[in-house]
């Protein structure tokens, strides 16, 4: 049985115009591929329009559905990197504040990299982050802590 299609095909080409971008940036901090990241966010556009009307409120469920493939992409390739050796690519020079940065955000496990990634790249309030990681508003807060700590420690050497 197929579900019925979108409802309206405007309001989900103005959602898709309006989220396409911060979704992909934070599908790229999650999992540190552009490629991915464009990636991931047009598959979960994919299924919210093949979900159709089941759908009620599109943004938050997108961002749900990006977050959830991202967290599976990283345990792919974190499963991926340990069994296989791999040369690292040439990586063009950066500023030293921005490589401890990268490497601080690297350093933080997928969820909590998407919790301080929506809070406050995003400037998404903790309910919306919540609702984004399928997860309670304490979780958040909890997420953000632990997260902020990781990155005061490897910033802070």
């Amino acid at each position: 049985m197929v579900s019925e299609q979108w409802v309206d095909d405007a309001v989900f080409a103005a959602t898709y115009a309006a989220q396409f971008a911060s979704l992909v940036r934070l599908a790229y901090v999650t999992t540190g591929s552009l490629s991915v990241g464009e990636d991931v966010v047009q598959d979960s556009f994919v299924d919210l329009y093949r979900r159709g009307a089941d759908v009620r409120d599109p943004v938050p469920w997108v961002r749900r559905a990006v977050v959830s493939r991202c967290t599976s992409w990283v345990r792919r390739r974190v499963l991926e990197r340990r069994h296989a050796y791999t040369d690292l690519p040439d990586v063009p020079a950066l500023s030293p504040d921005v490589v401890a940065v990268r490497a601080a955000l690297a350093r933080l496990r997928p969820r909590h990299r998407a919790a301080v990634f929506c809070r406050y790249y995003l400037d998404l309030p903790e309910s919306a982050v919540a609702e984004a990681l399928g997860c309670r508003p304490a979780t958040v807060r909890s997420l953000l802590h632990r997260g902020l700590a990781v990155l005061r420690e490897h910033l802070d050497d």
